[in-house]
């Protein structure tokens, strides 16, 4: 919930109250107030508009996730997968871009301008498996590229992740961290010397 919800709005509505109270407090004679209104509202009202300036909104889902795609989620999804997801769901705050840091990693970002920026993601199964999408814009960026870096992102993101490239449009991305399916251990190949318990 707390992920969901924007401290820097949160700063200037708070600020902003206890601000307003404290004027009105100074002008009915009301020391008390007076002075919890301005020792606490201005200064959280210019932190909340510190953080407004510096506050990245949360990526919002393309679709909707299905009841389905909850449990595959729940059985399947990497630790990578789930803390993308929750990273780029979020307020963020100091940051250029989300994941500008594994962008500029993987040689993707030479700079700000260049950046591809997400735009949304979804969550879906791909041959029964779980894939976490992720759309990009990236004008400046061609797919060449992209799928040139494609086997150093399934070292980055992984292990247990398997990543595809698509252009679904002109300067349109979609990365798809796919989760690898892992052969069962119980499943031994015939004549391997080694016999299931």
């Amino acid at each position: 919930m707390l992920r969901q919800t924007s401290l820097g709005t949160l700063g200037l509505v708070l600020g902003g109250i206890l601000t307003i109270v404290g004027f009105t407090a100074y002008f009915n004679g009301n020391p008390t107030l007076n002075l919890v209104g301005f020792f606490y509202g201005i200064p959280l009202l210019l932190g909340g508009l510190a953080l407004k300036a510096a506050e990245l909104v949360p990526v919002p889902f393309s679709q909707p996730t299905t009841p389905e795609l909850l449990t595959l989620r729940k059985t399947q999804a990497t630790a990578t997968q789930n803390q993308i997801r929750q990273d780029v769901t979020r307020y963020r705050y100091g940051q250029e871009a989300h994941l500008d840091t594994a962008l500029s990693f993987l040689g993707l970002s030479p700079t700000d301008e260049e950046r591809p920026v997400i735009t949304g993601l979804r969550e879906t199964e791909i041959a029964g498996a779980y894939a976490l999408i992720l759309e990009f814009d990236s004008p400046l960026i061609p797919l060449q590229i992209w799928q040139d870096k494609q086997q150093k992102m399934e070292s980055f993101f992984g292990p247990d992740i398997r990543v595809e490239i698509t252009q679904p449009e002109a300067e349109k991305i979609e990365l798809a961290l796919i989760k690898s399916q892992a052969v069962s251990s119980t499943t031994l190949p015939e004549n391997s010397g080694v016999k299931a318990s």
